[in-house]
């Protein structure tokens, strides 16, 4: 499972050109699930993104957490992240999860964010989705499990 985590402003996703969430402050997190993820690995990263002290204190110092700041979340399942660049120039996804499986665990994750006390909005999966975001910093993390 990966978790491409980015520190925003603001985030929001629109499908057919119709907004169906978005955040202010906060983190926007694209997921992508692998053939070989548990929940396990949903909870890991539900929990390290959670923790994870990427927003600035007082003195300017990466200090704290979306939890700590009461920031929000936005989680978009991202089919691509399990994609295998390592040969050729097409991208191959024999590694990605089965979508009924990825949904699940897709759920699941966003279910973990909301038991660490998290607000969040979430994309529609398997649809064709226009993000928008405000990259704060840029601030941006990969995580994985």
């Amino acid at each position: 499972m990966k978790a491409l985590l980015q520190r925003v402003s603001q985030a929001s996703v629109s499908v057919d050109g119709k907004q169906v969430s978005s955040i202010k402050q906060g983190l926007l997190i694209l997921l992508g699930v692998e053939r070989e993820d548990t929940t396990a690995n949903a909870e890991y990263l539900a929990r390290k993104s959670a923790d994870l002290r990427i927003f600035e204190d007082a003195e300017g110092k990466m200090n704290l957490s979306v939890k700590d700041i009461k920031g929000e979340v936005l989680v978009v399942s991202q089919f691509t992240l399990a994609g295998d660049t390592s040969r050729g120039n097409r991208p191959g996804f024999d590694t990605a999860a089965k979508p009924d499986i990825a949904n699940s665990h897709y759920l699941y994750f966003c279910e973990c964010l909301k038991k660490h006390g998290l607000p969040v909005q979430t994309g529609i999966f398997q649809a064709d989705m226009q993000v928008s975001l405000i990259n704060d910093g840029p601030v941006t993390f990969m995580l994985e499990k």
